[in-house]
């Protein structure tokens, strides 16, 4: 397959001569694009991990066996690439195939642009690659797509286009194909909810309202006024109230004038100080 590249469809495949490859997926970044992270799942034959070690991706960038690894990010001329890669000629022969995937960070692939995986022989990278697919969402909602897939074929590999995509990001991802992820566990717990039951006769009954503060300088009723054990004695009646005089209206009457006349052995009290001594 040297100097020949397959560009593919949805659904192709290519057989590979590379015992080695690099996995490269390119964007174009721009504002309001988001950020694109390669990952990798390596699968048994019933398409599942065989543990959580076989998920490589930014916070576990490196399989434990050093055959499959996540580069760091590079930017070429106009774009951005994240790269796996996996060198299938010396995995186990437990692992059937090798899921390439991509995830966004920040928005759905309805904003990413450009989005290609580009397959490269590990033992030159800086040749022509060895298949290139461009991958478009379906629906525009995926926040992860599996781009392509590594698998055997006989004693050899093949490199499928896939473009398959989650609208649950990474996490989905990842637990659908077997991996024990702690927030997917934490969103799939139920919500505490507060009780509807009604009340039932064992429970306590609510207090009674609270009478209202009496008001002072009011007679009370008998309802509110307190019998403190005793009987209690009726208020005296109100006084009986006399008439007024016709010509007064209720108000004092005029003194007569003689009453305003002045007294003339009337003297005013000294000026000054009071206080001093005599």
């Amino acid at each position: 397959m040297t100097g020949m590249t397959h560009a593919m469809l949805k659904g192709s495949n290519v057989p590979l001569d590379a015992t080695a490859v690099r996995a490269v997926l390119r964007w174009t970044p721009d504002a309001g694009v988001p950020d694109v992270d390669a990952s990798a799942l390596l699968l048994g034959a019933d398409g599942r991990v065989r543990s959580d070690e076989d998920f490589v991706f930014y916070n576990q960038p490196r399989h434990p066996s050093g055959l499959v690894r996540r580069l760091p990010k590079k930017r070429i001329a106009e774009h951005l690439t994240d790269t796996v890669e996996a060198d299938l000629g010396a995995l186990d022969t437990s692992v059937d195939q090798v899921v390439i995937a991509a995830s966004s960070d920040g928005g759905t692939f309805e904003h990413v642009r450009d989005l290609r995986i580009l397959l490269h022989d590990a033992a030159a990278p800086d040749g022509e690659p060895l298949a290139v697919f461009d991958v478009k969402p379906e629906t525009g909602e995926e926040t992860a797509i599996i781009c392509g897939e590594l698998y055997r074929r006989g004693d050899g590999w093949k490199f499928r286009a896939v473009a398959q995509g989650y609208p649950t990001g990474l996490v989905g991802l990842a637990t659908a194909f077997g991996i024990s992820v702690d927030e997917a566990e934490a969103a799939a717990e139920p919500s505490a909810e507060p009780s509807a039951e009604p009340a039932t006769a064992t429970q306590a009954a609510p207090p009674p309202p609270a009478q209202p503060a009496p008001a002072y300088g009011y007679p009370q009723s008998d309802a509110t006024r307190p019998a403190y054990g005793y009987p209690q004695t009726a208020p005296p009646p109100p006084p009986p109230q006399t008439a007024p005089p016709a010509s007064g209206y209720g108000y004092p009457q005029p003194a007569p004038l003689a009453a305003h006349a002045p007294d003339p052995s009337f003297r005013l009290p000294p000026m000054g100080p009071q206080f001093l001594r005599p």
